[in-house]
């Protein structure tokens, strides 16, 4: 029984991972239907580099900062268990990998290729598994502190902070780094309109990503005796709750209605497994809204030219998601309790912290050394036919 329990979980943890190795093609299709034309291969190409760079530097560097654990041994002895520490290690990179995919759609169109893929590397091997060890393995007795301070650990079932907020945060430094992309605001005041290229590619990321979520949530679980219908219902209504928001806030615009289900998934991460259902529905429902609100408030009052939306959608909803779980999974409200308002502020708090000191320090050294920008020529004919050398033959600013 305890073989079979043990093979269970490796198949569990296993599938998990795939399913969240999935939804990086979300990620690219998303990108590659926001972006112009001329831009979308480079899409593509960038999830695919930035996932290879990922597995790399936490296989290497990351997975022993958060979680004290290296793979310098032999094969007999990792294979140990029917290999369920790498299968772990295989799902929990998944997680990683997600946070350069979320800072891709930031700076898309006119990021430099190989500094990008530097970035990555510092973010998933230092900046990323820093808070993922804090929050989810006690490393360096922050959690203690937070527990003895404000009643209970900071609780972030799966990644509504440690995974969404920290990578949007760090998208925000690298976008404000990096500058909005040209003739995107005008001297005059204007802001000029750079809609999608693909409404069919961008509704197939996202709903890519939504499904891939549910495997993203439900599996955080990591053990097969662990795992909760809870987690997958509340997924299910906080994404419902940000379609219906993100509708109406948005007036049936197709670009927000398919981000919707991605606002309300973001912030249900860290309370999916405590959460009642309507707590749930109404937590997807406000970050739904705050999507809409903060994603043209960035774009056309602040002036932040964040391609995809990238910190309101994982940066605001994440930290919301972060917070909601000290609101929605107490007992006073529906949920099983053990959190905190508190606690969960100041581990929010912490995560935002991070994301932006680190995302300065990497962003900051990679543009004042290398530089993080193409040349204004190389934005004009596109990252299609700059970076990669190639094009579909769609047109390019009225060319061919």
């Amino acid at each position: 029984m305890e073989a079979l329990k043990v093979s269970s979980d490796v198949l569990f943890v296993l599938l998990g991972a795939i399913m969240v190795l999935a939804m990086h093609a979300g990620f690219a299709f998303l990108e590659l239907g926001t972006v112009r034309a001329k831009n979308q291969v480079n899409a593509l190409v960038k999830i695919l580099g930035d996932f290879a760079t990922s597995s790399v530097a936490y296989f290497f560097i990351g997975y022993a900062i958060a979680y004290g654990v290296n793979f310098f041994a032999g094969a007999e002895q990792l294979a140990q268990r029917s290999g369920y520490d790498l299968v772990k290690f295989f799902f929990l990179l998944t997680f990683a990998a997600a946070v350069p995919a979320i800072v891709s759609g930031g700076i898309a169109e006119r990021a430099r290729f190989y500094p990008q893929l530097a970035a990555t590397f510092f973010i998933v091997g230092f900046i990323y598994p820093l808070f993922e060890g804090i929050a989810w393995n006690q490393r360096f007795g922050v959690q203690g502190w937070i527990k003895s301070s404000f009643g209970a650990e900071f609780h972030d079932f799966a990644g509504s902070v440690v995974v969404h907020a920290v990578g949007g945060w760090i998208a925000v430094m690298a976008v404000m780094l990096l500058g909005a992309r040209t003739g995107r605001y005008t001297r005059d005041g204007r802001v000029t309109a750079q809609p999608p290229s693909s409404i069919p590619f961008l509704a197939l990321g996202a709903w890519i990503l939504s499904v891939g979520w549910f495997g993203f949530n439900v599996m955080s679980a990591q053990t097969i005796d662990k795992i909760s219908g809870l987690v997958a219902v509340n997924s299910l209504m906080a994404m419902a709750g940000g379609i219906l928001a993100a509708m109406a806030v948005g007036r049936n615009d197709p670009g927000f209605v398919h981000n919707g289900p991605l606002a309300g998934l973001v912030a249900i991460c860290a309370g999916s497994d405590l959460m009642h259902p309507i707590g749930a529905l109404f937590t997807g429902a406000v970050a739904g809204a705050l999507f809409v609100w903060m994603f043209t408030a960035t774009q056309n009052r602040m002036r932040v030219d964040d391609v995809l939306g990238v910190w309101p959608l994982h940066g605001l909803c994440g930290a919301w998601g972060g917070i909601a779980c000290g609101i929605f999974g107490t007992k006073a409200l529906g949920g099983l309790g053990g959190v905190t308002f508190t606690a969960q502020l100041v581990g929010t708090l912490l995560g935002i912290a991070v994301a932006l000191i680190g995302g300065g320090i990497v962003y900051g050294l990679l543009k004042a050394t290398v530089g993080i920008r193409l040349t204004p020529e190389q934005e004009f004919q596109g990252t299609d036919l700059s970076v990669h050398r190639f094009t579909t033959g769609q047109e390019v600013d009225g060319r061919w």
